[in-house]
């Protein structure tokens, strides 16, 4: 790891400005950052610390019922907080879900949505993969057993965030702040894929810092629910997961809307409107479950390794529907 300072900037702008700056990167729960550094992967000249900026803070469930989320909130905040458990709860979830109760204490919500692919090709520094600017995704021929099955290449990585997959099932949009203003952009569009550049995951420009996600209101008949599977049960990323929103019409079981939003299984949270498409227009039960299922995987490209993958998404995804219907899952 070289040498950095610590900038603690007095207001947004000024951290706006120091981000723009060569080597400059932003700290915030630091959890990633440090890891980055300590692999080399990252060489900063600077760390912008942005602890102290109260604008980045704060959990508030409006009286219009939209929901806002500051980029510094914990996510125990998150997993804890008794409105977003009742009224958004696959957010709760999937805060609940990441790493350990430390972490999730340090951890922050604009961290998890922002954090890097977790590729052992692309954190090793010995290894100049297409992630780092060289010319080659090593997983295509390598190592491959964690690696994208959907919307894959040139470059394989999962998106590896617990959070965002439920945030977009949500329709939760971002805003940002940066030299050229402020805007808002949907979370759903927000990622991009290695086809738009294989170096970066996300539309952020120069300076910008993302300093609030927020969740509009949803109707009393919206349930949601956030399921994942993974290797240790005690701390670890999720081989699988998957964030449900259904709107069922009061009183029938019929799916009006829904949200199907996959992670871990493609370069960016994968929303399927084929799974959707699926769930919508008629009773909801075990065998339309299972239809959404096997819509949704329908496209997946397994690699070499990871064909396993497929059918654990769609064993997690047709069980977070009948959870999400309150019906029993097999």
């Amino acid at each position: 790891m070289n040498r950095f300072e610590v900038i603690t900037p007095a207001d947004l702008a000024s951290a706006s400005r120091l981000l723009a700056q060569d080597g400059h990167v932003a700290f915030a729960g630091g959890v990633d950052v440090l890891d980055l550094s300590k692999q080399n992967v990252e060489s900063p000249t600077a760390l912008v610390n942005l602890k102290g900026l109260k604008e980045l803070g704060g959990i508030e469930v409006r009286p219009s019922g939209e929901l806002r989320l500051g980029a510094m909130a914990k996510l125990s905040e998150v997993a804890e907080h008794p409105a977003i458990r009742a009224r958004f709860t696959a957010i709760a979830e999937a805060a609940g879900e990441v790493a350990t109760p430390q972490i999730r204490n340090l951890g922050t919500v604009g961290g998890n949505i922002l954090q890097r692919p977790r590729c052992w090709y692309f954190r090793n520094p010995d290894v100049n993969c297409l992630k780092k600017g060289g010319d080659t995704c090593y997983a295509i021929s390598g190592l491959n057993r964690y690696h994208a099955i959907l919307g894959g290449g040139p470059a394989f990585i999962v998106h590896p965030s617990n959070l965002a997959p439920a945030l977009i099932a949500m329709r939760a949009s971002a805003t940002i702040v940066g030299p050229a203003g402020e805007r808002t952009v949907e979370l759903e569009k927000f990622f991009t894929l290695p086809t738009v550049d294989p170096k970066r995951e996300n539309s952020l420009k120069s300076g910008e810092i993302v300093t609030e996600v927020i969740v509009p209101a949803s109707p009393s008949s919206v349930r949601s629910h956030y399921l994942e599977a993974r290797e240790k049960q005690s701390f670890d990323w999720p081989l699988v997961s998957v964030a449900i929103a259904l709107d069922r019409a009061p009183g029938a079981n019929t799916v009006r809307d829904a949200r199907v939003v996959m992670g871990a299984v493609a370069p960016v949270p994968w929303r399927s409107p084929e799974a959707e498409a699926a769930l919508k227009g008629g009773p909801l039960d075990e065998s339309r479950a299972r239809a959404a299922a096997e819509a949704a995987l329908k496209d997946a490209r397994p690699m070499s390794d990871n064909a396993y993958k497929v059918v654990i998404a769609k064993v997690i995804v047709r069980r977070a529907i009948m959870s999400v219907a309150g019906l029993e899952a097999a």
